[in-house]
């Protein structure tokens, strides 16, 4: 008796097409945060339709969904939920809940009209999708749930030795693109302040969507982004200001598995390439943690307090280099401050939990020292350089969402405080007097005069270039209230005060 022959179909993605390993199977794979290499090295191309990563429920499910969709030969669907980030980002159980459980009409965080599935996990569908494709797609597929890379591969190869049709024909829907305005700004080099992460996160949102350039990414989309932008956080407390509701994209239980990822080794995990903790710890065969603290402790003056996560094989194509690269620690004036600096930096997304998790590893590094020594040192700045600080467009509208709330109460609370000093105006002898002072002390360390605001402010940027622009823009405005004074010849010029006319005249 003759078998039967398999029908092969090349499984053809619309969206994110190089972000997946393709085959001729008929069985779609998604590996989390595992690496879909670690899957596919241990098959052949027949046994597979498709491989892929899944990080984000309310991103990338949809994406998933659609490509699904438009393969209709795929009928068998295997999630691996394998470590850590799996476990607290739980997409993979959402999109295993859509099939259980269903999705019904909502509403997604940032009010738009959505499908929502019905999981303990949070995860959207584009309501662009008829919900009768998504019933057809549910009941069509079976699916399996794995817990370590050899169990998925087992499933692969039990649902390859199955002859199934297709469920139907390919199904495409519209989905909705909003290209973002921008305004011009500076392409190279931003400085931006705050006292905390969650604040200085949100001012780093605005800036990313008001100037950033948007460029093609190799993920198959877009991101808006600044180049070498840095960021510096001042006061961020030991146990981490979370804000209340949560607006950032972490949480408190999420940041205590992350703070580990940086501060501890890690044993080898097949199917993850490394941690940071495990480049710092072990992975060039010396501690560099350890290395710094004793280096600080022997010499707290030292610049040499160096770390590096850069391998030189991570040149190599089919890499997957750290995206944090270099950290510098350095003791000033008693202060202990921690500088690192990121190739490549999802700000959305991942920057607030980098920031976090490296303070912890700043304050590890200051309780050692302090521990081992005599040297007690005060918590200083925490600043991160990112060669590429960008959102991506799959997150453009939570980042707008964020901005609308958050922003303005942000400014509201702003520290006018400028570390360039204060500057104090008056009338003297027919001529505007600006004497520069310290910030704390009063010192007076400079002092302009003239006879218009344009020759002071002339000066005094020329003088000054590290001014904060609300306090440019206020010594703008008062200067010119001191040459009108002047101009009129008013008896009384007030810094602060209402301008107001006087009837009598000098």
């Amino acid at each position: 008796m003759a078998g039967t022959t398999q029908t092969t179909h090349q499984y053809k993605p619309l969206y994110k097409p190089n972000q997946l390993l393709y085959g001729t199977g008929q069985t779609a794979v998604v590996t989390g945060w595992t690496m879909k290499q670690a899957i596919a090295k241990k098959l052949d191309p027949h046994e597979y339709a498709a491989i892929g990563q899944l990080y984000s429920p309310t991103r990338g499910i949809s994406f998933l969904i659609r490509n699904l969709l438009a393969n209709p030969h795929v009928r068998f669907l295997v999630v691996l939920n394998a470590t850590k980030e799996d476990k607290n980002a739980g997409a993979g159980m959402c999109l295993l809940d859509f099939f259980r459980y269903g999705f019904e009409k909502g509403y997604s965080d940032t009010g738009r009209e959505t499908w929502v599935i019905r999981s303990k996990t949070t995860g959207y569908i584009d309501i662009e999708i008829a919900a009768e494709a998504l019933e057809k797609l549910r009941k069509a597929i079976a699916y399996q749930e794995a817990s370590s890379i050899n169990e998925a591969v087992s499933y692969v190869r039990s649902f390859a030795a199955k002859d199934v049709e297709p469920w139907g024909v390919p199904l495409e829907f519209p989905i909705t693109e909003v290209e973002p305005t921008v305004l011009p700004g500076v392409r190279y080099g931003h400085r931006i302040e705050g006292k905390t992460i969650a604040e200085t996160w949100v001012k780093i949102i605005h800036r990313i969507k008001t100037t950033g350039t948007i460029r093609p990414t190799g993920y198959d989309g877009q991101w808006q982004e600044l180049i070498d932008l840095m960021a510096v956080v001042t006061d961020e407390p030991e146990d981490f200001y979370f804000p209340e509701p949560n607006y950032l994209p972490c949480s408190k239980s999420f940041i205590q598995e992350y703070v580990s990822q940086i501060l501890d080794d890690a044993p080898h995990q097949e199917g993850v390439k490394y941690t940071y903790g495990q480049r710092l710890r072990s992975h060039f065969g010396r501690d560099q943690i350890e290395q710094v603290i004793q280096k600080l402790i022997k010499d707290i003056d030292s610049a040499r307090a160096v770390m590096s996560l850069w391998d030189v094989e991570d040149h190599e194509d089919n890499s997957s280099p750290p995206c944090l690269n270099h950290i510098w620690v350095r003791v000033i004036e008693n202060e202990l401050a921690l500088t690192a600096t990121f190739r490549s930096n999802d700000i959305f997304s991942a920057w607030a939990a980098n920031a976090m998790g490296l303070r912890a590893l700043q304050q590890h590094i200051r309780n050692e020292i302090a521990h081992r020594s005599e040297n007690n040192l005060h918590m200083g700045p925490l600043i991160t350089i990112s060669q590429s600080a960008h959102i991506y467009s799959d997150c453009w509208e939570n980042a707008e969402q964020v901005i609308q709330t958050q922003y303005p109460k942000i400014c509201q609370q702003r520290d006018y405080k400028d570390p360039s000093g204060s500057f104090v105006i008056d009338i003297q002898n027919n001529q505007i007097i600006v004497e520069h002072m310290t910030p704390g002390t009063g010192e007076v360390v400079n002092c302009y005069s003239g006879k218009s605001a344009t020759q002071l402010y002339q000066q005094i940027a020329a003088a000054c270039p590290a001014l904060q622009v609300e306090h440019a823009m206020y010594l703008g405005s008062e200067l010119q209230k001191a040459e009108i004074t002047l101009s009129l010849q008013q008896d009384i010029y007030q810094q602060d005060q209402p301008f107001m006319l006087s009837t009598s005249r000098k």
